[in-house]
């Protein structure tokens, strides 16, 4: 009688899978104790910390209104142009705030802007 061989392939291919399997769940717990250089990390209320600026002076919501009725401050919408388009401020600028830095000759200095992001 001869004896039967088991087929390689589905067992190699469960192995290897399996491995795989493992290797992505390993990354993905890394990956959520871990995080980059600048990120956000989150509080209660599902609200996030802000960089904070402490040389730049925040506006606050009552003045930021104030300006936008008289027209005193020109308003800048650093998000993305798809953001922006889903709504702004009535006449707010978008400068994306990547671009930002090297967009600023479009700006007149001698006028008060006030960049927002939501």
């Amino acid at each position: 009688m001869r004896k039967r061989k088991t087929p390689k392939f589905p067992v190699l291919l469960l192995v290897v899978g399996g491995f795989l399997i493992m290797l992505a769940a390993l990354l993905s717990l890394y990956q959520g104790k871990t995080s980059p250089i600048g990120s956000q990390s989150p509080l209660p209320e599902g609200r996030y910390e802000e960089e904070t600026y402490p040389e730049i002076e925040r506006v606050s919501l009552a003045d930021a209104k104030a300006a936008s009725d008289t027209g005193s401050a020109v308003f800048i919408d650093v998000r993305i142009a798809e953001a922006y388009i889903g709504g702004h401020i009535p006449g707010a600028l978008n400068i994306p705030l990547g671009d930002l830095e090297t967009r600023l000759n479009e700006l007149n200095p001698n006028q008060w802007i006030i960049t927002y992001c939501t």
